[in-house]
């Protein structure tokens, strides 16, 4: 009996001398050695379950824990998952298609918990400095702040995101690029620099809400590409026994932190899903993506008024639209009869790292009654768009779409009969929504719920209302390109307590996380 446990003690410093050392074989075979990188390291106790607590090591300066998809960016999504496994403790790096985000970070938050009661200074100091780093494409990072806004923590990680999508907006917004990045040691490692150096940044979170009669025939779920799972996070209907569910109506719920958008712009990017996912093999390089995504704006009607796609209509045909500024007052917002797409943007980045509401003028701010876009300020900027060639102004130095109005809520009311369905996209994740010929109450409410935290790296595009001036994002006037906007001239539902409709955003049986881009 003493000498098993003799040698299990043997063991466990064995294990702990290997993963203390700095440097280890390299994850290929090779005879080059990888580098430990102990300023991010965890050590095994603090992650596995049913671990004691051990001693005799180091606080990192910068812990960290890695979710990547592994699908994402052709094969680059595996290349990085062995990458940081041989920099890191392979146990502090997770592939999506194989653990769930929540049960990671609940599993994890238990363990910090159990060993602060026992003393351990190494695990109060790793809750306190941990960060987050997920690599993946913006429905990826959608679902880790979606994930994190749920488990409602005393002081919640910041996250970093890293591009290995196609539009990568949640990324660009936070100076980390949009390109995909290198899979090297030296990349990874560059990148984990930048992560430990960079600033916290708190940005808005919204809720969305759509409710209406149950049809009378026909079914109104939403239709993600080829009817699979569109998101983790985005838009499912509530269970019977959720206190938003109301009896004889459809309620479904999501939320968001990039944008919301409706009209033919998701309709196109419901198109390339659907390509994508019908053929994966034509989707391996980011520059074949855009250049497929492009290709598809013509033939859905996106350049021209297609007779064809009836769901072309514009906005005001499909739904009246309402905000509010102030609480309790609900205001008509006037939709020009030529917007066929409508965006509803937090973050100053859409469609790969357009801005579509630009920085206005001092002087336009004034004169239209609107503030500085700020991520952090509980309003949303609403812009509109006429067709692909209006568009195509946001290329233009100070060009910008429609802008429409700031809120801090948003309501359509969907016109009875107007259609029968519509397309709808949140941070990049569309999907069909049908909707029934019959109903006068089919209502979508945008409002705000709470902020999470992000980690905004040097060439950060957000701007915070706590550094308005910051150098990188510094205010331009926009005189050139106006987009006609010149001629432009408390009630709500019970108490939100999740963005997302399941207990956390986890994953269906079905689901394939290689459509999350």
């Amino acid at each position: 009996m003493v000498g098993s446990q003799m040698m299990a003690r043997e063991m466990k410093q064995s294990i702990h001398n290997l993963f203390s050392r700095d440097q280890v074989p390299a994850a290929d075979g090779n005879s080059e050695t990888v580098q430990i990188l102990k300023d991010y390291y965890i050590p095994d106790y603090v992650l596995l379950p049913e671990s004691e607590t051990e001693q005799g090591f180091s606080v990192p300066e910068c812990p960290v824990i890695v979710f990547i998809n592994s699908k994402s960016g052709g094969q680059l999504g595996g290349e990085l998952l062995v990458t940081c496994r041989s920099l890191l403790n392979r146990n502090q790096v997770f592939d999506l298609g194989e653990k769930t985000p929540d049960k990671v970070l609940h599993q994890l938050y238990f363990n910090l918990e159990k060993h602060k009661k026992n003393g351990d200074n190494l695990s109060a100091e790793i809750q306190r400095k941990l960060r987050i780093v997920v690599a993946g494409g913006d429905g990826t990072a959608g679902w880790l702040l979606g994930v994190v806004s749920d488990l409602k923590l005393a002081q919640p990680p910041p996250i970093a995101t890293m591009p290995l999508g196609t539009g990568n907006n949640l990324p660009f917004s936070f100076g980390w690029g949009k390109k995909n990045p290198g899979t090297n040691h030296q990349s990874v490692k560059a990148f984990l620099d930048q992560v430990k150096d960079a600033k916290e940044m708190k940005i808005d979170s919204w809720h969305i809400l759509m409710r209406m009669r149950a049809p009378k025939e026909g079914a109104c779920d939403p239709i993600a590409p080829l009817d699979l799972p569109h998101s983790l996070h985005a838009f499912h209907r509530v269970s019977p026994s959720d206190e938003m569910n109301e009896e004889g109506y459809h309620t479904f719920r999501g939320g968001f932190w990039n944008y919301f958008s409706m009209g033919m712009d998701a309709q196109v990017s419901y198109a390339f899903h659907s390509e994508r996912k019908l053929h994966p093999e034509k989707f391996k390089n980011q520059l074949v993506n855009q250049t497929t995504y492009a290709k598809l704006s013509c033939t859905q009607g996106w350049f021209c008024a297609s007779l064809m796609h009836p769901s072309s209509r514009n906005i005001a045909q499909l739904a009246k639209v309402k905000i509010m500024k102030k609480p309790g007052e609900w205001i008509d917002l006037h939709i020009p009869r030529s917007i066929r797409s409508i965006v509803c943007l937090n973050l100053p980045s859409f469609s790969g790292g357009l801005n579509p509401w630009g920085k206005p003028s001092k002087q336009k701010l004034h004169s239209r009654d609107l503030t500085p876009p700020y991520v952090d300020d509980g309003f949303i900027e609403v812009v509109g768009f006429r067709d692909a060639w209006h568009g195509l102004i946001l290329f233009a130095p100070k060009g910008h779409g429609t802008r429409l109005a700031q809120a801090n809520r948003i309501r359509f009311e969907f016109n009875k009969g107007g259609a029968d369905h519509t397309f709808m996209r949140i941070d990049g994740e569309p999907w069909k929504q049908p909707l029934p010929m019959d109903d006068e109450t089919v209502v979508v409410e945008i409002s705000h719920f709470g902020q999470v935290s992000m980690l905004a790296n040097t060439h950060c595009q957000s701007r915070s209302i706590n550094a308005p001036y910051s150098p990188s994002s510094a205010e331009d006037d926009d005189d050139g390109y106006n987009s006609n906007e010149d001629a432009l001239e408390e009630e709500g539902f019970e108490e939100r307590k999740k963005l997302g409709a399941a207990d956390t955003f986890r994953l269906p049986e079905d689901f394939d996380v290689a459509h999350l881009s």
